[in-house]
């Protein structure tokens, strides 16, 4: 979770990415978007960047010149869906005085680097990220930590089930909250106790639905999971809104309004993630917890 001082911002999620494994293309592809993944996180005025896919691009020339001259950068994992943008993020280009601090936390405490400088060199890739303007400064961790970044805030973490690891995020502002689970797979049985009380009430759940229930005994082993696990996960820790992410590359728009429209069946406040498309969560106010505690019928404190 972030923890800062009380804000009257909002805690705030936009989707640059919302696809797995590749880009999907064509014109039976618009709706929900072509990239793989990338979130940003706004706890107020405060920037995180979640994930370094392709839409880490599209992010990168929103922000140009404005981009904080400190970025904070949470990796999920490392698969190459997860940080194939890194380079094309722009505002790396702009200045060499902006650092850019990557988090690992799937590599048993080491950090990212080592990874990065591989894939990132010749002849994989034509230059260094260390020839890049900006300044990389990369740290390690171990997922179920709570990282605390150079300005106080903390966000806590929790290890996913998906091949070679993966981490889960929780981020709070105002009374908000939002976790980011990408790259799971469901364990057997569903949901997993650990993973409910990490989630429980939190505002906005970001979850990894790449395939159906249909598809899923196919891909078993692969790492990725499905809406209806989702929607499990998110029932049983009183999670306001599902949102399904990660998604499959070859679903395409009528696939994909399809499966939002059986979800909301079962939970009428989850969507499909699109590219683009934001989340504004409103910080709670001493009148809000008074009408939720007159609703539930239990003292306000």
């Amino acid at each position: 979770m972030v923890r800062r001082a009380v804000s009257s911002e909002p805690l705030q999620i936009r989707f640059w990415g919302t696809r797995g494994s590749t880009c999907a293309s064509g014109p039976n592809f618009v709706e929900f978007g072509s990239h793989t993944a990338c979130v940003e996180v706004r706890c107020g005025d405060r920037l995180f960047v979640v994930d370094a896919g392709s839409g880490i691009a599209a992010l990168g020339a929103e922000l140009g010149a404005n981009a904080p001259m400190e970025i904070d950068l949470l990796f999920s994992h490392l698969h190459l869906d997860h940080v194939c943008g890194l380079p094309f993020f722009k505002p790396v280009l702009l200045s060499s005085d902006r650092v850019v601090r990557t988090y690992c936390g799937n590599l048993d405490g080491e950090s990212a680097q080592a990874a990065l400088e591989r894939l990132y060199a010749p002849p994989l890739f034509p230059i260094r990220l260390d020839q890049l303007p900006a300044q990389f400064e990369h740290y390690g961790f171990k997922a179920g930590e709570t990282l605390t970044f150079t300005d106080g805030a903390t966000v806590t973490t929790h290890r996913l089930n998906h091949p070679g690891g993966a981490t889960g995020y929780r981020f709070e502002h105002g009374g908000r909250s939002v976790c980011y689970i990408s790259d799971i797979e469901h364990s057997d049985p569903w949901p997993d106790p650990g993973l409910v009380a990490f989630v429980r009430n939190a505002d906005l759940l970001i979850y990894d639905g790449m395939f159906s229930e249909v598809e899923y005994p196919r891909c078993r082993g692969w790492g990725h999971s499905t809406w209806e696990k989702g929607a499990e996960l998110a029932r049983a820790a009183h999670v306001e809104t599902l949102a399904i992410f990660h998604l499959y590359p070859g679903h395409d728009d009528a696939f994909l309004k399809a499966a939002e429209a059986e979800m909301q069946k079962v939970m009428p406040s989850s969507f499909v993630a699109r590219e683009r498309q934001t989340v504004s969560l409103a910080p709670v106010t001493a009148e809000t917890v008074a009408e939720q505690a007159k609703a539930a019928k239990v003292p306000a404190v």
